[in-house]
């Protein structure tokens, strides 16, 4: 009996240590990637270059592909990618201001569309294996993508800004303009992982994500669709959500347990956001 005990026991073992190796040797190695937190008017703005924060898709280039932050491959068109670089390259697949829903409908499909991919340019704002400051890696960029002359391989425009005060002025600027902000990236930092403050997100509004609970019917106008949606954030807080919706979004609207970003402007004393406003869907590839 004890030899049986013994050897279910060795089995099971076995079975489970194939069954890890299995999962590791399928599972999508995620790109290590600089995230940025939140702009907080203690910094010295002197320290920092600035940027337009772009309303498109995160792409990292590894050298041979388009990855997505989860890992994922974009099926770009080979001519899209074609003379690009051999070294890591991270930036955004975009098309123009206010058109991220756009954008995502394009670098999706599983069978890329030239038409709507001749649209896109990929905007690099890091070179992940690049050295010394990031002031240096932009020079960097700048050197390996203006000789190779892809009209659709870009390198984001960066620049100083003296004060606070010029910083608010050119994100009133940008924002009319229909831009989504303003990224702050320190010019000294060496390049690292995860996110830090070495890159710092500006904007009028603020944002953060939610899960989708229950779809709420709509009234009057919206009878026949979604009128809003009870969401929780991370800290179990439960709250609607009604306004910043298509009406393709009202028809079809995220479904139970995904995540959502919504913006809105403060909290309540409660910690619930003030006049939430739904965002986008995540960007999950």
């Amino acid at each position: 009996m004890k030899l049986k005990n013994k050897l279910g026991v060795a089995f099971l073992s076995y079975f489970l240590s194939l069954f890890l190796l299995v999962i590791l040797a399928t599972a999508k190695p995620m790109p290590a990637l600089l995230l940025a937190k939140t702009y907080h008017q203690s910094i010295d703005i002197k320290h920092y270059l600035v940027s337009e924060k772009l309303d498109g898709v995160r792409a990292y280039w590894d050298g041979k592909q388009l990855l997505s932050r989860q890992g994922n491959r974009f099926n770009a068109p080979q001519w899209f990618v074609k003379n690009f670089p051999k070294q890591a390259l991270d930036g955004e697949l975009w098309i123009a201001r206010n058109s991220f829903q756009k954008t995502v409908s394009t670098v999706r499909k599983k069978h890329p569309i030239d038409k709507e991919w001749r649209q896109v340019s990929y905007q690099l704002f890091e070179l992940p294996s690049g050295e010394g400051s990031f002031q240096r890696r932009v020079q960097a960029m700048r050197a390996i993508v203006e000789p190779l002359s892809i009209p659709h391989l870009k390198v984001i425009q960066q620049y100083r800004l003296e004060s606070t005060d010029a910083l608010t002025k050119k994100l009133d600027e940008v924002v009319a303009q229909g831009a989504e902000g303003l990224m702050l990236h320190r010019a000294d930092a060496l390049y690292q992982a995860g996110r830090s403050h070495v890159l710092l997100k500006v904007k009028k509004h603020q944002d953060a994500e939610a899960r989708v609970i229950q779809h709420l019917s709509g009234k009057g106008k919206f009878s026949e669709v979604m009128g809003s949606m009870v969401v929780e954030d991370s800290a179990g807080r439960r709250f609607k959500i009604g306004t910043g919706f298509t009406l393709q979004q009202r028809k079809n609207p995220p479904s139970l347990g995904t995540m959502i970003t919504y913006k809105y402007f403060g909290r309540t004393k409660k910690g619930l956001p003030r006049f939430a406003s739904f965002l986008r869907g995540r960007k999950v590839f």
